[in-house]
C-alpha cells in the first residue's frame, strides 16, 4: 500500500500545473541542500580537531554543552520552514483503505524529510571521530541514538505545535531570554544542561529518555491525525458577530479604494494575515541586532546597510511577498469581472508604500543611535518603496502558490505557502542595494552612498507608469498558469 502512496505523490508533483517551474527551482534547492549536507559533512569530520586545537580539553564535552540550543534552534526553523506532511487524503478515506496505514504513510513522510537527514551528515561522522579517539563504542553509539531520538522528536513536536502560535512566542522569548542571560554573563543555562546530554554518554539508562521521548510525540502525532481524519474534519466554524466597515477615508484613491478596503479587511479579520502583518512589525526591532555594536560581527557598514533595508520592508517581505496569493481563492472570480490590471496592481503598490512609510517613521527612535544612522534607514525606505515594491509585485506574477485563508486551526495559515522561490527571489532584493552602498561607501563616502540609494529609488518612482503597465502585461501573460495552479487541491 505504501508503493501505491508513493506513486501518487509522484503522479501528484509531475502533473502539477507549476511543474516545470518548481522543478528548476526544486534542482536549485536540491543543489544547495548537497552544499549544506556536505558542509555539515566536513565540520562533523573536523570538529574534533578544530575544538581540540581551540583550546577544548574534551571536545565531546563542548559539543555537549551547546547542544540544547542546537535542538532549540533546530526546533525554531522546522516551525518557520517545515511543511506539515500533507496528502490529498480525503479521496483515500472513500476507499477502502485503513486509517492507520493512510496515518503511518504521512508520518513516514514527514519522517524522511530533509529537516531530519541533515542531520546525520554531521553526527554520524563526528561520531565515528570519537571511535577513532578511543571513546567507548557502546557509550557512544547510545550517545548517538539519544541525539537523534531527540532530532526525530523535534519533527513531531513541530507537527503538534503547528496552530498554536502563543506557543511559538514563548519558545522565541525563551531562547532570547537565556542567549542574552548566557551573553552578558548573568545566567548560563548550559551550566545544567550540559549534565543532561554528558549523561546521555556517561549512563547507560539516559539514552533511554530521549527514545521515551521519542515514542511519546510519536504516538501523540498519531493519535492528532487519526482524530482528524474525517471527510468533514475542519469543516465547522467559529460563529462569531458580524461587523461591518466602510474605511471612507480610503475613498481618496478613487477606484483602487475598493482593492484597498478589501486588504484591510482581511489584515483586520483573517489570522494568517493578521499574523503575518505582527511579524512584519518584529523587523521593525530587527536593527538593534546591528546599531547597537552588541555583536562585533555585525559592526560593519554592509551588514548595517542590510539591517536598514529589512527593518523598513518588514511588511513588503512578508505580506507583500504573498501578492497575488492573498486572493487565490477568489482570484478566478476576479478574472472573470472588468478589473484593470494596472489598478490592481497599483492598490498593492500603494498599500506597500503606506506600510513603508509608518515603519520609517515608527524607526525613528533609531535616532539614539545617531543621524547617519536614520539618514540609512530613509534612503533605504525610498529605495524600498522606488525599486523593491516593484520586484515584489514582479515576483507575484512568478510564485504561484495559493493561500487557504480557512485553516483557522494554523497560525501561519499553510506552511506549504513558503515557497523556496521566494527566498531565491528576495536574494535579489538585498544584493543591489548593498551593493549600491558598497560602491558609494568605499570609492567616497556615506553621504554619497545615502544619495546613490535614495536616488535609485526616486528614478523608480519617476517610471512607476512604465513599470505598473510592463508588470501588468506580466500579469496578463501568467494569468491562465496562475489560474491553475491556484485550482491545484494537493
Amino acid at each position: 500500500m505504501f508503493k501505491k502512496f508513493i506513486k501518487l505523490e509522484w503522479k501528484a508533483f509531475t502533473r502539477s500545473a507549476a511543474f516545470s517551474t518548481n522543478l528548476v527551482v526544486k534542482i536549485i534547492v536540491l543543489l544547495y541542500a548537497i552544499m549544506m549536507a556536505f558542509f555539515l559533512l566536513l565540520l562533523g569530520t573536523g570538529a574534533f580537531s578544530i575544538l581540540k586545537k581551540a583550546g577544548a580539553s574534551d571536545p565531546m564535552l563542548w559539543v555537549n554543552k551547546y547542544l540544547i540550543y542546537y535542538i532549540i534552534v533546530d526546533l525554531g526553523i522546522r516551525i518557520v520552514f517545515q511543511n506539515i506532511p500533507v496528502s490529498n487524503i480525503k479521496p483515500l478515506l472513500t476507499l477502502n483503505i485503513k486509517k492507520k496505514t493512510i496515518v503511518n504513510f504521512i508520518i513516514g513522510k514527514s519522517m524522511a524529510t530533509f529537516f531530519n537527514i541533515i542531520h546525520a551528515f554531521f553526527f554520524v561522522p563526528f561520531s565515528i571521530v570519537l571511535l577513532v579517539k578511543g571513546y567507548n563504542p557502546v557509550n557512544v553509539v547510545l550517545w548517538h541514538v539519544a541525539i537523534m531520538a531527540l532530532v526525530y522528536s523535534n519533527n513531531f513536536l513541530n507537527i503538534l505545535l503547528e496552530g498554536k502560535n502563543w506557543l511559538f512566542a514563548v519558545f522565541i522569548v525563551l531562547l532570547a531570554t537565556f542567549g542574552s542571560l548566557q551573553y552578558y554573563g548573568y545566567f548560563d543555562i548550559t551550566t545544567y544542561t550540559e549534565v543532561f546530554f554528558t549523561s546521555l554518554y556517561s549512563t547507560y539508562f539516559m539514552a533511554l529518555l530521549p527514545i521515551a521521548l521519542l515514542v511519546i510525540v510519536w504516538r501523540a502525532t498519531f493519535k492528532f491525525f487519526y482524530e482528524y481524519m474525517f471527510l468533514d474534519a475542519g469543516l465547522k466554524t467559529k460563529e462569531e458577530e458580524a461587523r461591518t466597515e466602510n474605511y471612507a477615508w480610503l475613498d481618496q484613491f478613487g477606484s483602487m479604494s475598493t482593492y484597498l478596503k478589501n486588504d484591510l479587511k482581511l489584515i483586520l479579520r483573517n489570522k494568517r494575515a493578521k499574523m503575518t502583518v505582527i511579524s512584519s512589525v518584529l523587523f521593525l526591532f530587527y536593527g538593534l541586532l546591528f546599531f547597537s555594536n552588541s555583536i562585533e560581527v555585525y559592526n560593519t557598514p554592509t551588514w548595517k546597510m542590510f539591517a536598514a533595508i529589512m527593518l523598513t520592508s518588514g511588511f513588503m517581505f512578508t505580506f507583500g511577498q504573498f501578492v497575488p496569493s492573498w486572493d487565490s481563492s477568489y482570484y478566478p472570480l476576479m478574472m472573470s469581472q472588468n478589473i484593470p490590471y494596472r489598478e490592481y496592481i497599483a492598490s498593492k503598490w500603494w498599500l506597500m508604500v503606506i506600510a513603508t512609510v509608518i515603519t520609517t517613521v515608527l524607526a525613528s527612535f533609531y535616532l539614539y543611535f545617531g543621524v547617519d544612522v536614520y539618514l540609512m534607514i530613509l534612503a533605504c525606505a525610498v529605495y524600498n518603496i522606488g525599486i523593491n515594491a516593484y520586484m515584489v509585485l514582479l515576483s507575484g506574477a512568478f510564485v504561484k502558490t495559493p493561500v487557504d485563508l480557512t485553516k483557522a486551526r494554523q497560525a501561519m495559515g499553510g506552511k506549504k505557502s513558503f515557497n523556496p522561490k521566494m527566498i531565491l527571489l528576495g536574494i535579489s532584493k538585498l544584493i543591489i542595494p548593498i551593493a549600491l552602498y558598497a560602491v558609494g561607501h568605499y570609492i567616497f563616502n556615506d553621504t554619497i552612498a545615502y544619495i546613490l540609494i535614495a536616488g535609485t529609488g526616486i528614478i523608480g518612482l519617476l517610471f512607476r507608469n512604465f513599470v505598473f503597465n510592463q508588470i501588468a502585461k506580466l500579469y496578463k501573460s501568467e494569468k491562465y498558469d496562475t489560474l491553475a495552479a491556484y485550482k491545484q487541491v494537493n
